[in-house]
């Protein structure tokens, strides 16, 4: 409940003590940096013999055999096995699939060296090292000394480097990576994406005063009536600040340059909550992506941020954004240059993916399987497109797993920290094609609350699938009875029977909720032409796409939004027709040299008279 404001800058301070663990430190950019991307040495690891004995005996700290300490041999009798030379040599950020053909299909540790400089700290300061992602398990060494490992290959982490371990030259840093999949991980051993191995995303080193702000997330408070605040042009906006320690005495000040808004926050405490009003606020929608200079002071440290003020809810069968109902014209997408067949990770790469997205005329993008890089949602911000996130719960993990069930909410704290105050991000979701039983519905129930107590600003949701029944497909996963909207993946007419299938297929869903399909396809080979009754011809796809569209436009009111799959063709281990796969998922809309097919224009038309409707 919102406290009564007694002013226009009524404010609520709550400083409470944070907890000694580890956190994520986000805006980086805003931060003092080096970037450490570049060539990088590399050895490929099989049998990860830097890391154990022939025993299979973890190597100690001073073992000169373990790959994470500098090779260096006394004399010409002095024997080494290991070494970080040229022609060894990667780039960051990168996948090693697509740089080598000899490891397009590897998966397995290969450690990773460069060296680096940095200045002498001040008193006072402190150096951490931060990773974009690394998939999937990242161990990371400093001049022989291990600071921490990690799990996930699509979130961001960091490591605090210790002040007496640092040199101001040629500081030896090595860090294994390994793709391995493995039945107790997020993801596990079956999904249908490539599995890129590497240091994927950015790696920089970080200073930092030695009491800074960790952590934050501003936005405008969910609980308050925004056609209210719309009449009234006053709106209320919470958040919250978490140190990385305790702070003795001090202040936080956080200012709207744009609104003459600065106010300041005494805190004590390792955390701040705070609300204040804003007048005359700009709200961001994708026909008027309006974005602010945030900025955030504390112990001499600014930190400056691009956000935007938005609200995104349900009232009955309906989403709104900013009071007003809106439908999701979307589009899934992977992270994946399609034409250079790699990952997806520069700032070039998201204007690429989400100009395609925009030409057709889509105002949303389903970021699938997993949380995409940060270049992404701050693109999407920018060019007002909504955005759906991902965690890779996908098929058939271990859900009766505690263990699994940690590292899942693991990454989801992880992408929503990272990516709660990127206005652009409309709703998290926990999974994807999970098989019905109790035991999952209890798992993902449990990740559905993990989110809410983490960020109530969005909605919640999962891709769930339909239970086909001859023309009545019914949607009662027990699932949708706890997220915001009810999200289906449906395939009629490619998984099952013949597109005309659609002319007489009903809908029937459980729950008083939004619908939005959250697939729907049908693959194709870029450039093969025949008649429409040719599967994987362009004119297949195309009679999908004008049956499903046909379908769509006869579906009930709860219908809110789709983002079909998917925007560009793929690479997956599991589409092998030798024909007209060759390791591709042929689903997209877009072939693999970029070239729009036939189906492209079906859809894009569909979403244009959407909407001139609105």
């Amino acid at each position: 409940m919102i406290k009564k404001l007694l002013s226009f800058f009524a404010i609520t301070l709550i400083a409470l003590d944070s907890t000694a663990m580890e956190k994520l430190i986000v805006n980086t950019d805003s931060r003092e940096s080096i970037s450490l991307n570049g060539t990088w040495h590399y050895i490929v690891d099989p049998y990860e013999t830097g890391f154990y004995t022939y025993r299979y005996k973890e190597r100690g700290e001073g073992d000169r055999e373990a790959y994470w300490n500098r090779p260096v041999a006394k004399d010409k009798l002095d024997r080494l096995e290991h070494g970080y030379q040229k022609p060894y040599s990667i780039e960051v950020p990168g996948d090693w699939n697509s740089q080598s053909d000899t490891l397009t299909y590897y998966e397995g540790t290969i450690w990773y060296q460069r060296d680096f400089d940095l200045r002498k700290l001040k008193k006072g300061e402190r150096a951490f090292l931060y990773f974009g992602a690394v998939n999937y398990e990242a161990h990371v060494y400093v001049n022989g000394k291990k600071l921490g490992s990690h799990k996930g290959g699509f979130t961001p982490f960091n490591f605090e480097i210790p002040a007496d371990l640092l040199k101001e030259k040629d500081n030896f840093l090595v860090v294994k990576v390994d793709n391995k999949r493995h039945p107790q991980e997020i993801p596990t051993v079956n999904t249908d994406w490539w599995n890129y191995g590497g240091i994927t995303r950015d790696v920089k080193l970080l200073v930092t005063p030695d009491n800074f702000i960790q952590q934050y997330a501003l936005q405008l408070d969910p609980a308050q009536d925004i056609r209210k605040a719309k009449k009234d042009s006053r709106f209320l906006v919470s958040g919250s600040v978490d140190l990385n320690r305790a702070a003795g005495k001090g202040d936080v000040t956080i200012a709207v340059p744009e609104l003459s808004f600065e106010r300041r926050f005494p805190v004590s405490g390792g955390r701040l909550e705070f609300e204040f009003e804003l007048e005359d606020l700009g709200l961001w929608s994708p026909d008027s992506p309006k974005l602010y200079q945030v900025k955030l002071d504390f112990n001499g440290e600014t930190l400056t941020d691009s956000i935007g003020f938005r609200k995104i809810e349900t009232a009955g069968k309906k989403i709104l954004l900013n009071g007003e109902q809106v439908f999701l014209r979307g589009i899934s997408v992977h992270e994946e240059i399609p034409q250079q067949v790699r990952r997806a990770f520069s700032a070039e790469d998201a204007e690429q993916l989400l100009t395609w997205a925009k030409e057709l005329n889509a105002n949303m993008v389903r970021l699938a399987h997993y949380p995409h890089n940060e270049q992404m949602t701050r693109m999407a911000d920018a060019m007002g497109i909504l955005v759906w996130s991902e965690i890779p719960v996908y098929w058939t993990i271990d859900f009766g797993s505690d263990e699994v069930l940690d590292k899942a909410k693991t990454q989801l704290e992880e992408m929503i920290v990272r990516d709660r105050n990127r206005t652009s991000v409309i709703i998290w979701s926990v999974g994807n094609e999970t098989p019905v039983s109790p035991l999952r519905t209890s798992f993902m129930k449990s990740l559905i609350d993990k989110a809410r107590s983490l960020d109530d600003s969005r909605l919640i949701s999962a891709a769930l699938e339909v239970g086909y029944n001859g023309d009545v497909n019914r949607i009662d996963d027990p699932l949708g009875a706890y997220t915001d909207i009810v999200s289906v993946n449906e395939y009629l007419g490619w998984y099952g029977g013949l597109p005309d299938d659609c002319r007489t297929a009903k809908w029937e869903v459980a729950y008083d909720k939004p619908l939005f399909f959250s697939e729907t396809g049908a693959g194709a080979k870029g450039g093969f032409y025949a008649d429409e009754k040719t599967r994987w011809s362009e004119e297949f796809q195309e009679w999908f796409y004008k049956e499903q569209v046909a379908m769509f436009k006869r579906m009930p009111d709860n219908y809110s939004g789709l983002s079909p799959w998917i925007l560009a063709d793929f690479r997956s281990p599991r589409r092998n027709h030798p024909v007209y796969q060759q390791g591709w998922n042929r689903k997209g809309l877009i072939d693999d040299k970029g070239i729009k097919k036939k189906a492209f224009a079906v859809l894009k038309n569909y979403y244009r008279e959407i909407e001139n409707a609105q």
